[in-house]
Order: structure tokens, then C-alpha cells, then sequence
């Protein structure tokens, strides 16, 4: 009998483990992750019954290192059935038809640089249209469907390439800039190049519209070709392609999102900042062409942001909204400014993106996610609800999720506070669960309900692992308004992190989070709020990873390429006039108290976050005999890994470090993780 009973526990005991085994295998694994296909919706046919799309397939462990490969596909709407627009073998880019659909215009590299290629848009072999002198980096077809207006960069002289050659290619930093300068193009009947205007010198052009019917050019426009400039400076001027001059420069304030005409040329819309200090594009603006007014269509002390808009009509305008955690599309009156939802993420399931609509405003296609599944096209007949028209990546519907949740709380001033919260696979209430603090960059953007796991914020990696997972939209966050967004204006690292701290007790109170482990993670502002907690909130967390993060606010401001966004929508006032709060607000300041385990890494040549932040950081710890403090980089990497070797690696390390640290509770004196986790990345050796 009790041989019976022992071999029966046995049994039970080796299925139920089994069973943990199975259901550990149906969870989200890194591998899984890493090989998930996302997608955007490039354009709308002319006839509204075709969309092309792209489809990005990341790269495997064995590929050569970059960036995921990018299929370019064309959508029937009737069929419901999808086709490749080129071959495999084919390297080109942005394909666009023209005006009336019957050809498909793209780039294709050439001995001079890219140039535009045609061909029928149902298939044949492709031509070269331009001759251009140097490599066209944008293009767009002319209305008439004749031509295309172009950007290029101002090629190098030859006595530029003599001087490079014989080792003169001295760095004149922010001086000697290239620019891209904007030129109109006309082909003749075989689409040929027949003739070549530039239109704009001595300023770097960053985008362009044309109206409906081909009489006037929008574009924006800065001195020089640096990022902070198209941050904070571009000015949208409107040239008369009749009569071939700038008839009107806006006086558009701050930052700027997308622009566009009305059907008739009288209006352009565009979306941009409340002022000069809105860290974000917040609003919606109608200018009058012919006087130049501006009119802000966004309801008075708005509650949400306004990143898209596109004309209905010559009357309405259609904006797409995000309001907290769920995008909104609504149709607004130029002349009333009523506005009317007319299509909602939080009914429709939905977290989608701005649209690609046909010109009757009555076909429309997004890229969109759902907590459980990661992109898909969608389609909309402007009525009636989403149609899901891409299956890519079928895995998901058989992968264990964790149940995410929108959360509230209320800060300790008050304010209202939302998050999503990721519960781990089979929770109970009344348990114990580590966690993990996931902190979103800018802080311009926010976390909206829908896919948030990726390769540096592996949120349903860990709640498979039995790990909640936090989003939380802290205090300076878009989506909840200018006047929430403020709350970070000449306060860096003050409120809106204190709001995290915030968050963090209210699960440990209410779901079940485990006070003695906690982590987090963020990239940029995110790995500024990592590097915050590590150091001067240091008893909240066990371990953090600070990735691309913001260490030293003094020299941060020294270093990085957006000095002036920096101080008009974050500090407000120059350095000189901060220097003692910059300093306090500083982890590197704090970094002597730190307690908490701390991974830092980021890309080796990134300009928005100088590497050097990193190294000062890890610096200060080593000098105050830290015991648990490591620093990787990735060569040739910038503000976030682009190439899949270094996503690989984040994803890897940055779970070693938590598991190690978080879930099993390691001493912070003991050994650490394993330093080489090239077992881990799947390499065929």
C-alpha cells in the first residue's frame, strides 16, 4: 500500500510538473518575441479598393547585423488577398502610385545615389526617371501625375572629395552642413526626365504637400540640417507653383506634426504645439492661405493630444486624438468648430494609428495592436467596425498572455494617474508577485492599451515568468493634456518620478506586488527614471536597467543634439541659471546612497543621449565600491538598437539581470550574472 501511495505522488508530482513545464513553454519566450512581424500602411490607392502595406520581418540570431527586412506588399480590399509588390531580389523603397493608379514610382540605388524608377502599376519593367545629381532622399508625384517634387543633398565638390582623399576631412561640428535642398521635376510621355527646377537653396528642406491640384507647395524648411531644428524651428511656407515664389511663411510655433491642403487650396491643416514650451504636437490648427491667420480648432483646455489630421471635405476636418490610453478619430467643422467621434479605439478593441484614407474619405486603412496581439492592417469603411485584414503572427492566438488591465491611482497630491497593468499568467489575488516598473521615454509620449512588449520592455516575457508588469503614464506624459504634460516643465526628475514611487506602493497594496522585489526599466527619459530609482529612490527597487538613460542633467545638456528643445519645452531656462537643481536632480549626485543592482547600456554613437552619460553613471558607483554595477554598449548603435544583435542582447541581459536580482533575490555582494550570454542569442556555431 505505501508503495502504491509513494509511486501515485510520483505520478502526480511528475505531471504537475509537466504541466508547469507545458504551460511555461506556451508563454511568451524571448525567442518568440524576437521573431514577431510588424506592419504600416504606407498609402491608399486612388480607387480605394487597394492598399500597399509593409511588413517588417525581424532578422535571425545568424543574419548579417541591421535592421528587419522590409516586404512591401499591395492589399485587394474586395478579395481580402495580398500579393508582393516586387521581387525578393529587388532592393527598393518607398513605392507610391500616381495620382490616377496606373503607375508605381519607387527609389532603386544607382552608381549615382537613388533615383526614381517607374513602372505600370499592375506589374512590368521599371525605367529610370530622374538624373538627378545626387541621391533623392524623399519624393512625391506631381498632381497632374507629370512629374515629382524631390529632396536631394547638395552634393560634395570635387574639391571636397580631393581634400577627403589626402586625410583633410577635419569635423567642423555643426558647421559645413550639407542641406537637402527642394527641386521640382517634369518627365515627358515615356517618363523620362525632361526638366529639373530647384526651387529652394541655403535652407535644408524636411518634408513637403502638394495641394490637390497642383498649385501650390507646401514645405518646411530650417537653416541648417540638424535635428534640434526640426524639433523646434520649422516653418511651413507655401510656394505658388504658378507663378514660381514663397507667397506665404506661417507663423506655426514650436513643435510641428503633419500638414496638408483642402480639396479647394484655400486651407492647410496642420497639427503642431499649444506654444513654444509644449513638449509635445498637442493641437490642430486651420490657417487661411491667402492672409496667412492661424485658427486653433482644439477644444479649449483639451484633455487629450492631437498628433494627425486630414481634410473630409472642404468643411471638416478628421483628427486622430489619444486620450489617455485609447486613441480617438473625430470630424470637426472648420467654421464651428463642433466636433463628432467618429471612431474609438477603446469600442473598437483597436489601438490604431493615424490612417492612409482614399479621397472620397470613404476607405481607410491603419496599422493596429491589441493587448494580445502585436500588429496587424485593419480597414474602414467609415461606418461600422474594423475588419482585420493581415494574420501575422498566428503564434499569439496560441501563446499564454498575461490579462492586461487599465489602472488608476491617485499620486500623493492628488492627481489621477493612469497605467496598464500586466498580470502574470494564471494570477491570483491575494498572492505574491515580483515587478517589474516599465517607463516610457520623452516624456512626450505615453503607453496606449494596446501591445506594449518589446525587446527593452518585455512586459508579457515577464508575466509569463510570473512577474506583474507596470506601464504607468506618469505626469508629463501626452495623451492627458498641455496643462498635465507641464507638470515636468523646470522639474526634471521631480513629480512626474515621484509618481512611479506612487504607483509602485499602490500595487504593492492592492495587487499583490512584493515590496522586497521590485524592478525597473526604461530607455532614455525611461533609463533617467532607472538611473533615478537606482540611486536616489534606490530603496524602492532591487535592480534597474538604465538603457540610453539621462545621468548627469549638467552635462547632459552639453552633449546632446537637441540643446534647444531641451531647454524651451524641459528646463526653461538656461544652465547657468540651474546649475544647483540640475546638479540634485542628477542620479550621478545620488549615486553614493545606491542600494540597487544597476545594468546600464546603450548604443556607442548615440547623439541624443551622449554615451558619456552612461560612463559617468557607472563611474560614480565604481568609485563608491558598488557591488553590483555593469556597462555594455553596441558599437555603431544610436538612441536605441536598430540592428538585431543588439535588441538580442538587451532582451537576454536585461532578463538575466532581473531574474537574478528581482525574482530569485541574489545578494548584491555576490557574484553577478553571467557576463557572456552568447549561449543565449541562438547563434548556429
Amino acid at each position: 500500500m505505501k508503495t502504491f501511495i509513494k509511486a501515485y505522488l510520483l505520478l502526480a508530482l511528475f505531471i504537475t510538473s509537466s504541466i508547469g513545464i507545458i504551460h511555461a513553454q506556451n508563454t511568451l519566450s524571448p525567442e518568440k518575441l524576437l521573431n514577431l512581424k510588424s506592419t504600416r500602411a504606407v498609402q491608399m490607392h486612388p480607387d480605394g479598393q487597394q492598399v500597399l502595406y509593409t511588413i517588417y520581418t525581424p532578422r535571425t540570431p545568424n543574419e548579417a547585423p541591421g535592421g528587419s527586412h522590409v516586404s512591401y506588399m499591395v492589399a485587394n480590399l474586395k478579395t481580402y488577398k495580398s500579393t508582393h509588390l516586387f521581387n525578393e531580389e529587388e532592393k527598393v523603397s518607398a513605392p507610391q502610385w500616381s495620382p490616377d493608379g496606373k503607375i508605381l514610382a519607387f527609389k532603386k540605388k544607382t552608381d549615382n545615389g537613388y533615383q526614381i524608377f517607374v513602372r505600370p502599376a499592375s506589374g512590368g519593367k521599371a525605367s529610370q526617371a530622374t538624373e538627378s545629381a545626387s541621391s533623392i532622399n524623399s519624393f512625391a508625384w506631381h498632381p497632374n501625375g507629370k512629374g515629382f517634387a524631390y529632396t536631394s543633398t547638395t552634393p560634395t565638390t570635387t574639391e571636397e572629395k580631393e581634400l577627403k582623399k589626402r586625410g583633410y576631412d577635419f569635423i567642423f561640428f555643426e558647421e559645413n552642413i550639407k542641406n537637402d535642398n527642394l527641386f521640382l521635376v517634369e518627365l515627358d510621355d515615356d517618363f523620362k526626365q525632361s526638366a529639373v527646377k530647384q526651387i529652394t537653396e541655403g535652407v535644408n528642406i524636411w518634408d513637403f504637400k502638394f495641394d490637390t491640384k497642383g498649385e501650390q507647395l507646401a514645405y518646411t524648411s530650417t537653416a541648417l540640417k540638424l535635428i534640434d531644428q526640426k524639433y523646434m524651428f520649422r516653418k511651413i511656407h507655401i510656394y505658388d507653383l504658378v507663378n514660381m515664389n514663397v507667397k506665404q511663411v506661417l507663423k506655426n510655433v514650436g513643435k510641428l506634426g503633419n500638414y496638408s491642403f483642402s480639396p479647394d487650396g484655400i486651407h492647410l491643416s496642420y497639427t503642431g504645439a499649444f506654444d513654444l514650451h509644449d513638449h509635445a504636437v498637442s493641437q490642430v490648427y486651420k490657417v487661411t492661405i491667402a492672409d496667412g491667420s492661424i485658427t486653433n480648432l482644439t477644444p479649449n483646455k483639451y484633455k487629450g493630444h492631437i498628433n494627425w489630421s486630414g481634410w473630409k471635405n472642404n468643411k471638416e476636418l478628421v483628427y486622430l486624438a489619444h486620450e489617455g490610453v485609447n486613441p480617438k478619430l473625430f470630424a470637426v467643422d472648420i467654421t464651428t468648430k463642433q466636433r463628432k467621434l467618429i471612431l474609438d479605439s477603446k469600442t473598437s478593441g483597436v489601438i490604431f494609428s493615424s490612417p492612409v484614407v482614399s479621397s472620397n474619405f470613404k476607405s481607410f486603412a491603419f496599422s493596429g495592436s491589441t493587448p494580445k496581439d502585436m500588429s496587424n492592417i485593419y480597414t474602414w469603411n467609415g461606418k461600422g467596425k474594423l475588419s482585420k485584414f493581415t494574420h501575422l503572427n498566428p503564434e499569439l492566438m496560441t501563446t499564454a498572455l498575461g490579462e492586461q488591465e487599465l489602472i488608476s491611482f491617485e499620486a500623493r497630491d492628488g492627481l489621477k494617474i493612469e497605467g496598464l497593468l500586466m498580470k502574470p499568467v494564471g494570477y491570483k489575488q491575494g498572492e505574491k508577485y515580483p515587478l517589474m516598473v516599465y517607463v516610457h521615454g520623452g516624456p512626450e509620449s505615453h503607453h496606449s492599451n494596446g501591445w506594449l512588449t518589446g525587446y527593452s520592455t518585455p512586459g508579457q516575457i515577464m508575466a509569463g515568468k510570473g512577474y506583474l508588469a507596470v506601464y504607468f503614464n506618469y505626469r508629463a506624459s501626452t495623451g492627458y493634456g498641455v496643462d498635465f504634460a507641464m507638470h515636468g516643465f523646470e522639474d526634471p526628475a521631480g513629480k512626474e518620478f515621484d509618481d512611479l514611487a506612487d504607483g509602485i506602493e499602490y500595487l504593492i497594496e492592492n495587487y499583490g506586488a512584493d515590496r522586497n522585489r521590485v524592478g525597473m526599466a526604461g530607455g532614455s527619459y525611461g533609463g533617467y527614471a532607472s538611473a533615478w530609482f537606482a540611486t536616489y529612490y534606490t530603496n524602492y527597487i532591487k535592480a534597474a536597467a538604465v538603457f540610453v538613460g539621462i545621468t548627469n542633467v549638467i552635462s547632459k545638456k552639453g552633449t546632446t543634439d537637441i540643446a534647444y528643445e531641451e531647454l524651451h519645452v524641459h528646463s526653461g531656462e538656461s544652465l547657468e541659471e540651474q546649475w544647483e537643481m540640475n546638479l540634485k536632480q542628477s542620479p550621478i549626485y545620488h549615486a553614493h546612497k545606491s542600494k540597487t543592482a544597476t545594468l546600464i547600456y546603450g548604443g556607442a554613437a548615440d547623439p541624443r543621449i551622449h554615451p558619456s552619460q552612461s560612463l559617468e553613471l557607472y563611474r560614480r558607483m565604481k568609485m563608491n565600491d558598488h557591488p553590483a554595477v555593469r556597462l555594455v554598449q553596441y558599437p555603431g548603435e544610436g538612441h536605441g538598437n536598430r540592428k538585431q544583435v543588439g535588441r538580442i542582447d538587451v532582451l537576454y541581459r536585461q532578463i538575466n539581470w532581473m531574474d537574478w536580482y528581482v525574482k530569485d533575490l541574489k545578494p548584491l555582494d555576490g557574484p553577478m550574472p553571467a557576463l557572456d550570454i552568447s549561449d543565449q542569442y541562438g547563434l548556429d556555431w
